[in-house]
């Protein structure tokens, strides 16, 4: 048996730093969260719901050896790609609305680079086959394989802002959508070498694997989630964690 703590919100600075040490780097000037893009993939299997993961290398310095989901910075260039069709209005005023600087531009950035993020970690390509062409380097494999990118299939699922006195620290924006909505898979995988093994879980095994505390969190509130609204409408509640005072906090943007 462990007493160590499944969710993140209720927990002080020192809860949380005991409870991170493995995954974060302590310590580093103040900064700003940069923002990150995460994209949680469901596929419902005989009336279970599975998520994708990939465990990161152990030799990786941030998170080594745990279980996430495909993700990673934003790139405010993913803005200008060409997208089949745009986020739903429900969803893209949620993303406008989770953050002093954000923008429709900041909010069509985050959901395509959780796309691309997805791609190139996963080797999962989401959108519509059909002609696509782009001059952006990091979208070259969706004009290889025709498929256009969409984001109407995404949900704004969970936003988290890493706790202070981290080397890295990010602006977490997860975003959630169904394995039907990938238009190609390839077999080996994405191009990076950031995820050594993917597998599907069902919800309640991934929150039993080796996951970061925060990941568990949201697992935890996307399950609630479902069971109210399996089909993930647009709209929903999205929880929101960061450090306020002294205590890691929860609350519904």
């Amino acid at each position: 048996m462990t007493d160590a703590p499944n969710r993140m919100d209720g927990l002080n600075r020192e809860q949380i730093d005991k409870a991170e040490s493995k995954d974060f780097a302590l310590g580093g000037k103040p900064m700003r969260p940069r923002d990150s893009a995460t994209l949680i993939l469901l596929d419902r299997v005989d009336g279970d719901v599975r998520v994708l993961m990939g465990r990161r290398h152990r030799n990786h310095a941030f998170m080594p050896g745990r279980f996430v989901f495909p993700g990673g910075r934003t790139d405010p260039a993913d803005s200008r790609i060409p997208v089949a069709d745009g986020l739903h209005p429900d969803e893209e005023r949620k993303l406008i609305g989770s953050g002093a600087r954000a923008s429709a531009a900041r909010a069509r950035a985050v959901a395509l680079s959780a796309i691309r993020e997805t791609y190139e970690e996963a080797g999962l390509l989401i959108g519509e086959k059909g002609p696509f062409s782009t001059n952006a380097k990091d979208w070259q494999g969706f004009a290889e394989h025709g498929v256009k990118p969409s984001l109407s299939c995404l949900r704004f699922v969970a936003r988290a802002i890493t706790p202070p006195g981290r080397v890295r620290r990010f602006d977490a924006r997860f975003l959630a959508a169904w394995r039907d909505n990938v238009a190609v898979e390839l077999p080996d995988g994405g191009p990076t070498n950031e995820l050594e093994e993917l597998v599907w879980l069902p919800i309640r095994e991934a929150m039993e694997a080796e996951i970061p505390l925060i990941t568990c969190t949201v697992l935890q509130d996307l399950e609630q989630r479902l069971k109210a609204d399996p089909e993930l409408s647009p709209g929903g509640d999205v929880p929101f964690y960061a450090m306020r005072g002294k205590t890691f906090r929860r609350q519904i943007l």
